[in-house]
Formats: structure tokens, sequence, C-alpha cells
């Protein structure tokens, strides 16, 4: 495995976390429901770590540098909009 898959993924996963953090609160602030909320938690991170393992594996280069960015900005832009 090449280093840069490794770090790609670890620029994806920890921004991603903090992402699933921001859904989560968000589904409990517009719903109430715990259920609501740990659905909200597990396909947010399910969809996190569907997209680490092709990080790992198969995405080429400009897809996993670009995902990794994607995620990041849309993470920062949610902690700064809430």
């Amino acid at each position: 495995m090449e280093a840069w898959r490794i770090l790609a993924t670890v620029l994806l996963a920890v921004p991603g976390l903090v992402g699933v953090a921001i859904v989560m609160a968000l589904a409990r602030d517009r719903t109430g429901r715990p259920g609501t909320v740990t659905v909200a938690g597990l396909v947010s991170f399910t969809a996190l770590a569907v997209a680490c393992v092709l990080t790992l594996t198969v995405l080429p280069v400009p897809a996993t540098w670009a995902l990794a960015g994607g995620v990041a900005l849309m993470v920062s832009v949610a902690a700064l909009v809430s």
C-alpha cells in the first residue's frame, strides 16, 4: 500500500468523523428523537467507512485527493454554519 493512500485516508477520516458528529447533532436538533440520531449516525459513518476503504484500495489519485479535500471543505463549512 502506498504512503499517499494512507495519508489521504487519514485526511479523509479525521474531518469525516467530525462530520458524523455534526450530522448527528443536526438530526438531534431537528427531530429530538434518539432513533433518528442513531440512524443518521450509522448512515453517515457507513458512508465514511466505504469512502475510506475505496480510498485505500481502488480510487485513482485525482479522485482520492478530491474526495479528501471535498470532505474537509464540507465539514469546515458545516462547522462554521452550525
